[in-house]
């Protein structure tokens, strides 16, 4: 199949890409085409010049600036991580010349901060996008950023030294997050919400899945913020201040019916200091608050050590309104080396909550490894 340009396709895509300079490659079996960004083109020219169903691919080498997709089944490519979308770079004042005010944002998703972002509405979701092989890098905000979406893919995506969040969503479903690089953000690597901007219950996120990234020297690794129905499984965490982070409050619909599984979660002994809601954090493997029927299972968490109120291997705590853990299942786990305990439940007026079958070595209260 040759590349051709898109002078080549119907009159209207013609007439968009022609002034675009990009490249097309349509398929054999549909309509569906693959429009190709050379360094010094614009990504975001060629997002807006595709249609549901085509794939943007960016070819190597670092293009500097945000990219907004509201176009469902759009696929974003780069080639294996060696794409980068990075901020653009400051503009140099003539010599005796005072510093020039940054360039006007050019989409919303640039506005914000944000490197790339997948943005619907309440009642028209973006749906089916794909963003792969990138990486998305020294953002203010966050890497990649999504609302109001449905089954997103961000996969083989690399997100670091932004800002806040490396990856993260809100108010969306069925969402997979599978093989990507968080390293280096401000906040978590990976980021999971029903809002950021509102009080709520937990969305129920239809089986959002965080599958096999690995994640370090984040604030926290993940962090599942008034969600339900989630999945968090086979990930590496180390170096965060947290490894997984579940926070949940006193509102209806509680946080919780999450899976968190076959993880190795080591080492998270960077310290991060408190903030206006949470308390400082340091030496977390696993941190429950105010969750409901959530299922820690089949994890290695080792090594994680600290001095501060969610220190340990596994621990249960209140939340930072006092919301209860209820009903949640601790078992299987092999843990050693945390400090001070490898499993702790500090949520004494929670109820139903169940440690069962751990290999670990201590405990508060003792006895919990015995179960």
């Amino acid at each position: 199949m040759r590349t051709k340009h898109l002078t080549g396709l119907a009159a209207l895509t013609v007439a968009t890409a022609g002034v675009l300079g990009l490249s097309a490659v349509p398929t054999a079996a549909s309509a569906h085409r693959d429009l190709v960004v050379h360094p010094g083109e614009s990504i975001q020219a060629a997002v807006d010049a595709a249609e549901t169903g085509d794939t943007v691919v960016v070819l190597p080498g670092t293009y500097r600036e945000s990219v907004h997709i509201t176009t469902p089944g759009l696929t974003l490519r780069g080639i294996e991580g060696r794409t980068v979308i990075a901020p653009p770079a400051p503009a140099k004042p003539a010599a005796g010349a005072t510093a020039a005010k940054g360039p006007r944002a050019a989409n919303a998703c640039a506005a914000a901060g944000n490197g790339v972002c997948v943005v619907g509405t309440k009642g028209r979701t973006v749906d089916g996008v794909r963003i792969h092989s990138l990486t998305v890098a020294g953002f203010t905000k966050n890497g990649v950023w999504s609302s109001w979406t449905d089954r997103l893919s961000v996969r083989r995506v690399t997100a670091e030294d932004n800002g806040v969040w490396g990856i993260a969503q809100e108010r969306s479903t069925r969402a997979r997050f599978g093989r990507n690089t968080a390293t280096g953000n401000g906040d978590a690597g990976i980021f999971v919400a029903n809002s950021v901007s509102e009080e709520g219950g937990a969305t129920d996120t239809g089986g959002t899945v965080v599958e096999d990234n690995t994640v370090s020297g984040n604030r926290i690794g993940v962090t599942a913020r008034r969600v339900r129905n989630l999945v968090i499984d086979g990930n590496t965490l180390t170096g965060n201040c947290s490894g997984v982070f579940v926070v949940g409050d006193e509102s209806k619909p509680a946080a919780g019916e999450i899976t968190i599984s076959g993880n190795r979660i080591l080492r998270n002994n960077k310290l991060c200091p408190a903030t206006p809601r949470l308390s400082a954090i340091q030496g977390s493997g696993i941190v429950l608050t105010g969750s409901e029927r959530t299922v820690v299972r089949s994890n290695e968490i080792s090594d994680n050590a600290g001095a501060t109120a969610f220190s340990g291997g596994v621990v249960l705590l209140k939340s930072f309104v006092g919301a209860l853990n209820t009903d949640n299942t601790v078992s299987d786990n092999l843990l050693s080396g945390n400090q001070p305990a490898d499993l702790a439940n500090g949520d004494a007026s929670g109820t139903g909550n169940t440690f069962v079958s751990n290999t670990c070595g201590t405990s508060v209260p003792t006895g919990l490894c015995a179960g």
